[in-house]
C-alpha cells in the first residue's frame, strides 16, 4: 500500500501532527471504539468513518477532511484525509486482508502515514535502506481512485504505488499520482483499541 500507505502533494501533504489529547465530547453520538481487527466485534469498525467525522487516533483528534476510494483488480481499501486542526494532514489507510486460507477470517490493516523525505530516492524492485532500516519490497501496481470531500486530487484518476516493510513491522510505501513526484511516507500498523468516532452535530 498503500498505503498506508496506505500517499500525493498532500500527503506530501504532511502529515505529521503533534498528539493533541482530546477525549469524545458527551455531547458526540459516539459511533464505537477501537480499530484494526475484521473479526472484533467489540472495536469500532474503521470501514464506516465519514467524512466530516471527528476520528481520535490515538487520544489525537483530527477531522475528516476527504477520502480516497482505491481498487486495483478487486482489491479496494480507502484512506482518510486527517488534519489536526492546524492544516497540518495524515492520511488514514483501512484495508482489510485476507486470510492465510480459505475459510479462515482476514483481518483489517489499519495505519497512520507520517511522510518522510527520501532525498530524490524512487522505489525500487529490490530491499531499500532508509535511515538504516532495511525495507523489502511486498507489492506495487497502478490503482484507480475516486476522491470524496476534500483531498486536493481530481474526482477521478490512477495512482502509482510501491510498498515495502521492514523486520520491524514498519511500512514504507511510495506513491505518486496521476504521473507526478513520488511521495514517500511510513506507518505502523495501529493496535486494536486505536481509533474511535464522534459524529458532528
Amino acid at each position: 500500500m498503500v498505503l498506508g500507505a496506505f500517499i500525493a502533494s498532500s500527503r506530501q501533504k504532511n502529515r505529521a501532527p503533534a498528539p493533541i489529547p482530546a477525549p469524545p465530547s458527551p455531547d458526540d453520538t459516539e459511533r464505537g471504539d477501537g480499530g484494526g481487527s475484521a473479526d472484533e466485534s467489540d472495536y469500532f469498525d474503521p470501514r464506516t468513518i465519514r467524512v466530516g467525522d471527528t476520528v481520535y487516533v490515538q487520544a489525537a483528534r483530527l477531522r475528516v477532511l476527504g477520502a480516497l476510494h482505491l481498487g486495483l483488480q478487486g482489491d479496494q481499501w480507502t484512506e482518510y484525509l486527517l488534519d489536526d486542526g492546524t492544516r497540518r494532514a495524515q492520511w488514514l489507510s483501512v484495508k482489510e486482508r485476507p486470510g492465510p486460507a480459505e475459510g479462515v477470517p482476514g483481518h483489517l490493516e489499519v495505519m497512520l502515514w507520517t511522510e518522510v523525505p527520501t532525498q530524490g530516492m524512487v522505489p525500487a524492485k529490490h530491499m531499500l535502506i532508509l535511515e538504516g532500516v532495511e525495507f523489502y519490497p511486498v507489492d506495487r501496481g497502478t490503482a484507480s481512485f475516486r476522491s470524496e470531500g476534500t483531498t486536493g486530487f481530481p474526482d477521478r484518476g490512477l495512482l502509482d504505488f510501491a510498498d515495502y516493510r521492514a523486520a520491524d513491522g514498519r511500512h514504507l510505501s511510495f506513491q505518486r499520482f496521476q504521473g507526478g513526484r513520488w511521495v514517500s511516507s511510513h506507518a505502523h500498523p495501529l493496535p486494536p483499541g486505536s481509533i474511535s468516532v464522534a459524529g458532528l452535530p
